[in-house]
């Protein structure tokens, strides 16, 4: 048996609709999957032209968290001591991070060249972390 993709990952958000409205309208990406399972909203965006990597937008609960456990989920990520990560790449860092501005995305590491490219840092609305990066070649 051999893996050959990450094909989902997962971050949670408290509000699916505003997490939409993020990472759609103001990040670009676009929806995989929106589909009411009955027990839990599958909700899942991707980066335009990738759709076989998808983020899943997860309201912490049932299935996967039991109500208790649930509601420290979202206290934790209210605090921001939760967030999940997200890396992201674009080709160019610092035209990327003027659009996010002009957007109104919180901007929580301003692009600085390092060893491996130009990147910078964003949160989204329910405090996940985004590095975006403008890769240097691999010599």
């Amino acid at each position: 048996m051999t893996m050959n993709a990450i094909s989902r990952s997962q971050i949670y958000v408290l509000d699916q609709d505003e997490a939409l409205d993020f990472y759609v309208n103001k990040l670009g990406m676009e929806v995989n999957t929106d589909q009411d399972l009955g027990f839990m909203r599958w909700l899942t965006v991707n980066l335009p032209g990738d759709p076989e990597r998808e983020i899943l937008l997860e309201k912490p609960g049932p299935p996967a968290l039991d109500p208790a456990t649930a509601e420290q989920v979202r206290e934790l990520l209210t605090k921001g001591a939760l967030g999940g990560y997200l890396f992201m790449t674009t080709d160019d860092a610092r035209k990327t991070h003027e659009d996010l501005v002009a957007k109104g995305v919180e901007i929580t590491d301003e692009p600085t060249e390092r060893p491996y490219g130009i990147d910078f840092g964003i949160r989204d609305p329910f405090g996940n972390r985004i590095r975006i990066g403008q890769m240097f070649p691999r010599s």
